[in-house]
Parts: structure tokens; sequence; C-alpha cells
């Protein structure tokens, strides 16, 4: 794969790496990066005020995102259409509410349309069905039971159908993923030691998950809330909770594998020690034993959400990631450190196989007025590169991003970044992170427009073409510069639901890698073979990316069926 790091910057990495080695050769093996000035990335304010807090995203295969915050927030800037309004006696703030606490953002338009949401959807999850609906669990209150669905339409009139008992448990800080059957599964939320599914298919039945005893510190401090989950390429589910993971056969609700605890003493990961993960790209599908890999950074020290709480003590934040191979025989964490410590932050994968780190601060944990010093310095993981030369610290932006912040990739490769609000209701003025109501987006360097002569363009298949599993397919694309026939590759990435610091059923296949033909002037074939099974990519919808030399093209949407 080509790199695009500058190879000046690189021989600067290995010589700080060398030094390094030479001063800190009784270290432990943790290795940071050498780039800590900004290298990149372009911000730009694309809504000044969508009305509402974007605590929770996910874009759809027609190029919309949904955004909500909660319905117990008070009133929010953004009016129902038609003069509509919400009336909820069960709701803690307002039992009668005319304005949104949900909203479509159209990606070409940039415009913003209220959606109706009539239960508190606080702290929830969400997964794409294979046919492109948004099927969103649980929340907060009334609406800790409720499912809802979202279908998507280009015409404006879709909104929100809620199923009032679509679950078994309540679900609250739970964490949603896709599975192979099409199916979701719902795992844990606040005191729930157990899964469900849906559909439920007539059932009934939750399923106890004793990893969630086990990783439950104490009531003021669960520290295993919106576990990061991945399916593996076996089928089972790996998932990480506190500072350890398990691999999952949820067919019989046997764990197979129990992984080791993270060897940094032990902190936490997840809520409220909010740290974020990722499984990195799955590549060479055609073997028969595909590698799969689990990137886990930052968080808070244990204890910290304790210390601010009861003494308002604001402890540094984690700066480590820890990165393993759940395939290997013999697994185990590798320690890497961070340009910067970082509590709340979101890790986004981008199409050339890298991982965006955003948003969150330095110090504290999540949770209301929980966290201070905002990092406003992005940091580009490349983790095909050597340790030591992996992160890239790029441009800052100039809003805080703190608790309650998203971040989702869109398919014109820039990353859509909104939210904020570590308050309980809508506040603007007398605190020291007022209610963020806009949006914003990051365009990393491969966007810069310096670099368009090598960007590809899609020319077939058309976007919304629907293929089957191990279908060979042709893909044809434009390049107007000097293409370098070995450095292209073809990504497909599954639109994932942020929310808290995680990217649920985020996913990134590479299903393409050299095999270009020249189609005509400026115009090159390439061939890929689709992934063989649901284990690799579950039915539904993926954004495909041609990339060459580091530059990704604008995505075509394909349905996987």
């Amino acid at each position: 794969m080509m790199h695009s790091l500058p190879f000046m910057q690189h021989s600067r990495c290995l010589l700080f790496f060398v030094i390094s080695a030479i001063v800190c050769c009784c270290a432990p093996v943790v290795l940071c990066c050498c780039n800590s000035a900004p290298s990149g990335g372009k911000w730009d304010i694309l809504v000044p005020n969508i009305g509402i807090v974007a605590m929770h995203m996910q874009l759809l295969h027609n190029n919309r995102v949904i955004i909500y915050d909660r319905t117990d927030f008070g009133s929010s800037n953004l009016s129902l259409a038609d003069n509509r309004c919400r009336v909820d006696p069960n709701d803690r703030a307002l039992a009668k509410d005319c304005t949104a606490h949900s909203a479509e953002y159209d990606v070409a338009s940039n415009s913003i349309r209220p959606l109706t949401i009539l239960t508190d959807v606080w702290c929830s999850s969400g997964a794409i069905a294979p046919d492109g609906r948004l099927v969103q669990a649980g929340g907060f209150n009334d609406g800790d039971h409720v499912v809802r669905i979202y279908s998507p339409c280009d015409d404006g009139t879709c909104d929100w159908t809620e199923i009032p008992s679509g679950l078994i448990q309540r679900r609250w800080y739970a964490t949603s993923h896709v599975l192979p059957d099409g199916r979701q599964i719902i795992i844990g939320g606040r005191r729930q030691f157990n899964y469900e599914f849906y559909p439920k298919d007539g059932s009934t039945t939750t399923y106890l998950l004793p990893f969630l005893v086990q990783t439950y510190d104490h009531p003021a401090t669960e520290n295993n809330l919106y576990p990061f989950v991945f399916l593996n390429v076996d089928g089972h589910l790996f998932i990480f909770a506190n500072n350890r993971a398990i691999l999952l056969d949820y067919h019989n609700n046997v764990v197979v594998r129990t992984y080791p605890v993270i060897p940094d003493g032990g902190h936490p990961r997840n809520y409220p020690s909010t740290g974020s993960a990722v499984l990195l790209p799955l590549k060479n599908l055609q073997q028969e034993l595909v590698e799969a890999e689990v990137l886990v950074c930052g968080g808070a020290p244990r204890g910290s959400f304790e210390n601010v709480n009861s003494s308002k003590i604001f402890d540094k934040a984690l700066d480590t990631c820890a990165r393993i191979k759940i395939t290997d025989p013999n697994p185990q964490w590798v320690m890497e450190q961070m340009p910067m410590s970082r509590v709340m932050s979101d890790m986004i994968l981008l199409p050339t196989g890298d991982v965006l780190i955003i948003n969150g601060g330095s110090i504290g944990a999540a949770g209301y007025e929980n966290s201070k010093n905002p990092v406003l310095n992005p940091v580009i993981y490349k983790p095909d590169y050597q340790m030591g030369t992996r992160f890239e610290v790029q441009n800052p932006t100039t809003i805080p991003r703190m608790y309650h912040s998203t971040a989702i990739l869109l398919a014109d490769g820039r990353v859509l970044v909104g939210g904020s609000n570590p308050h309980y209701y809508y506040r603007f003025t007398g605190v020291l992170f007022p209610t963020e109501l806009s949006l914003e987006s990051f365009s990393p360097s491969y966007l810069d427009p310096e670099f368009a002569y090598l960007r590809p363009t899609i020319l077939s298949p058309v976007t919304q073409t629907r293929v089957g599993y191990a279908e060979q397919i042709l893909i044809r694309f434009m390049v107007t510069g000097k293409l370098n026939f070995d450095s292209v590759m073809v990504t497909m990435i599954a639109p994932s639901f942020n929310t808290h610091s995680f990217s649920m059923s985020q996913r990134v296949l590479v299903v393409g890698y050299g095999n270009v033909t020249i189609a005509g002037r400026q115009k090159y074939h390439i061939g890929i073979v689709t992934p063989s099974s649901g284990n690799l990519a579950p039915a539904g919808f993926y954004m495909l990316f041609v990339v060459h030399q580091g530059i990704p093209s604008e995505a075509i949407w394909i349905q996987i069926q």
C-alpha cells in the first residue's frame, strides 16, 4: 500500500525512534508518535445552528444523516413542522413540547428538516437493517423499552415510527450491532447484564451475560456501559468492557475465548471512563483465515469519575492505545502512546484504512461537567506504519467538542462533526462549555485541492447497485493525472451509528488491490471480489471507495444481499 507520509517526515520519525530507543532502552514497550506538529486537514462550519444537540448520528444510504438528542432537555431551537406539538405527560421537562429533538440533515443541500420523536431517546443505541432502515433501541424514562424505525425517503415525508414494547428489557447506555442474519443484537445498558435480539421473532427471552457482571465496578461508576462490540470474522462477537474482552458465541450463549486485561494498570476504557475503539480494516479476504485486529484508545484512569464528582479533581486522561489481534491463537495487547491524553474522543475509520481520532478533552471523565481542557487537534492513526510513526496530529478546530459530541464519515470523504453539551439542559451562557448546536466538517488532507489530479471518479457501477456475496465486479474509474497502477485499492465501509464516543457496526473491508487495467484515456478498470459471507460483511448498504495513492474517490453505495 502506498503511504502518504513524505520522505523527510518519515526520516525524522525514524531518527526520533532511534534516539528514543537509546534513551528509553529499559522502558516498557510503549511507543509514541513523533509528528507532534499539526500536519493537515481543513475545518468548515456547515450549519451554525441546527437547533438540537447532535448527541446521536447515523448516515443513511441516501446521504441523509439522522440526528437526535433527548426529549427532556426542554424546548430546543428547532420547531416541529406544521405547528405540531409532542404531548407526553411522562416527560421530565415539558409535557407539551412544540420543538423537535430529532432532525434529518441533507448533505447535498446542507439543510435541516425537523423530525418527531414521542418518547425519550437519551443515551440509546442503533444500527442499520439490511434494507437500509435505521433501527434505534431504547433510551430513558418512557423510552427505555421503545424501538424506533426510520425508513429513508427522498421526498421529505418520512419520520420516526415507534414500537412501544419493542424491547424486552430496559436499554439505556446499551450497544447495538448488526448480525450476519440481518438481526441486531442489543447488549447491556445500565444495570442490564444481558442481551437480546431485534426483531424478537416472537421470543421473549433475554440472555444473561456474566461478563457484564464481572466488568461492573460499582453502581456509582459502572465502567462497562456502551461496551465496544465487533463482529469477528468467525461470526462470534468480540465484546470489550472496562479493561478486558471476550469472544461470545451468541448462538449458544457461550464464551469461547477470554482475552487478557490491557496491561496498563487495569484502567477502564468504557463509559464513564470513556475511551473509544475500532475494528481495524479487514484485508486479504480471499484467504482461509482473515486476520482481525482491534484498537482501543484513550479513556480515564481508574477513579477519575469519582474524583471529579466528589472532589472536583480532574485527573489527566489516558494517552495510550492498546492493539490486539483477536484472531491469534495467543492474542496479546500491544501498547502505543498517543501524542496527547484523550477522554470522550471518537474513532472514525477513513476510506484509506486510517483511523481518525477526534473530539474530547484531556482531563476528567465523561458525564455532566466532568471534563475540561478540550482537545482541539484530531489525530490520524496509520495502522500499517511502523510503531513509533503511526500518529499524525492534524489542524485544530475552534469549537470544543466535549460530552455528547459525535462524528461520522460521509460518502464524500469528509467527517461530519457535531454536538457537545455537558449540561442537563440547553445552556448557552454562564458555563464553561455552552451547549453547541453547530455542525462542522473535517476534511482530511486527502481532500486538499492539490491532490485533485490523483483523485479517482467512479464511473460504474452506479450508486445503489445490488451485489451478492463472493461476486466478481469490475469497477470502472477515471483519474486525470498519471496513475500509479500499484497504489489503487477499493474499500467498503459500513455506515456507523455514533454516540458517546463509539461508532456501532463500523466496519472497513479492503475488497480490491492492484489488478488495474486500462479502459480508455484516463479511464481504468479494477476487479474486486465482494466478501464471501455475512461473517465478513453483514447484509446491507456500504460505501464503496476507490483509493489511489492515498486519495479516495467519492463513494458509491452498494447493497449486499
